[in-house]
């Protein structure tokens, strides 16, 4: 690491530590247009994204931030060539086997949030036991959005609410918004303070709808394979200039 990039690093730590920045989001953009740009195939553009992600995951527990939150197959991916979605849910088996040991080690703990009856049961089975494996751990909540769409979890949410409406056990009165969010599949980490995404897109693509009412958006060209610890953290300190109202002035 560089001596800027070092510089950078201990602002963005100091950043998190003495500022409200907890829970940072990222829309992962930009493997298969890395690829197209260095003449790859689509599978190398993300397999570097892997490497990228890992890199991020530990700096992330290095700045002590609270949780991080990326987003890695949406619902619309199953939509994608069918090859290159088994390529991904392969990926995903892979770290699954090989990096356990490392989150024990770093003390991070991993959930899987997004939708689980459509996916492979030995691919479940495997999300399962590493979040078995790590629910000990106290440091870093990593979660992985997997067949996650923000407008079914919003459904969803409404539907486990409606039902219990039908049943007696909450009246029409007892619906709010902190109903609502105890029923998402994030109701036990912060609302996400930052949200980075990469590739040079404008959009949230389905990503956090609800939780994302007030947070920080920070938009890069890099696309996810380049993006380096230091970017990051100059998204955290991009953040600290930011003013935050709230809606209130």
């Amino acid at each position: 690491m560089t001596t800027k990039q070092t510089s950078l690093f201990e602002t963005a730590k100091e950043i998190v530590i003495e500022t409200p920045i907890r829970h940072v989001a990222v829309i992962m953009d930009g493997n298969r247009r890395w690829a197209k740009k260095h003449n790859f195939i689509k599978t190398v553009g993300h397999d570097n994204g892997r490497k990228t992600f890992k890199n991020i995951v530990k700096h992330s527990a290095k700045l002590k931030l609270h949780c991080l939150t990326t987003y890695a197959f949406s619902t619309e991916n199953w939509g994608r060539d069918p090859d290159e979605v088994k390529f991904l849910m392969g990926l995903l088996v892979e770290s699954l086997k090989n990096e356990i040991k490392e989150l024990c080690e770093n003390n991070i703990r991993l959930r899987f949030i997004g939708r689980r009856d459509r996916l492979n049961k030995d691919v479940v089975k495997k999300m399962e036991n590493a979040e078995n494996s790590t629910a000990e751990n106290t440091g870093l909540i990593l979660q992985i959005a997997i067949d996650y769409g923000s407008r079914y979890e919003i459904t969803y949410a409404l539907r486990q609410i409606t039902q219990k409406v039908q049943n007696g056990e909450l009246s029409i009165n007892d619906i709010d918004e902190n109903l609502i969010g105890s029923c998402l599949y994030t109701s036990t980490v912060p609302d996400p303070d930052l949200i980075i995404r990469t590739g040079g897109e404008y959009r949230l693509s389905n990503y956090l709808l609800w939780q994302a009412a007030y947070s920080e958006l920070y938009i890069t060209d890099t696309f996810w394979p380049d993006f380096l610890e230091n970017e990051f953290d100059m998204a955290i300190i991009d953040f600290s200039k930011r003013h935050r109202r709230w809606g209130k002035d």
